[in-house]
């Protein structure tokens, strides 16, 4: 295993992943959590979670039930897994962001070659297709370069309003866990109510 400039050694993460209560109850039944695949996720393919954050993953799925467009949730629902971040991609180090920063390059210098342009995120930063490129050009530079593959990538996001007038820090503001390899996810739990007030 590698020595991790990429952060999060050993230690477990709780983190939370909004959806459907339907899709909740089957992965509290033992069936595996989907992937996402979407062109546009923050950081990669593979399965997202909040971390530490039970109720931003609710607030979440409570979001994505009032949107036209998407998988559509009905019933917003919450629930928790134990994650091992394994060789973690941390987009908080400046190890992590070099690693993608280069990898930028590498994508940018292949669309190019090929007649072609990086996506763009979309202004208001929901949907964030050069990002998600990107971070996939890197696990398949990687894979390419038989190097070990990160298990999970991990990001801080400023979002939201601010909290209070003329401050810098905002509502939304949470960190994202993306995991890759779905065996770092060691088991899922209900969520009590009162951890979602």
């Amino acid at each position: 295993m590698e020595a991790a400039p990429f952060g999060l050694e050993s230690a477990f993460i709780l983190g939370f992943h909004g959806c459907d209560a339907t899709v909740a109850e089957r992965i509290l039944a033992g069936e595996p959590i989907k992937p996402s695949e979407n062109s546009f996720d923050w950081l990669g393919s593979g399965a997202y979670f909040w971390e530490r954050n039970p109720r931003r993953g609710l607030e979440f799925a409570e979001e994505q039930s009032r949107r036209r467009t998407g998988p559509k949730i009905t019933r917003p629902a919450v629930i928790g897994a134990v994650i091992d971040p394994g060789i973690c991609l941390d987009l908080s180090t400046a190890a992590g962001t070099q690693l993608v920063a280069s990898a930028f390059e590498v994508a940018d210098d292949l669309l190019r070659q090929a007649g072609g342009a990086l996506p763009e995120n979309s202004p208001d930063i929901l949907r964030r297709p050069r990002d998600c490129l990107v971070i996939n050009t890197l696990h398949d530079i990687r894979r390419e370069k038989q190097q070990s593959e990160f298990d999970t990538v991990r990001g801080v996001f400023v979002e939201g309003d601010p909290v209070f007038p003329g401050a810098a820090l905002r509502a939304k503001t949470h960190v994202q866990m993306c995991v890759r390899n779905l065996d770092c996810i060691k088991g899922f739990f209900r969520v009590e109510q009162r951890f979602l007030k």
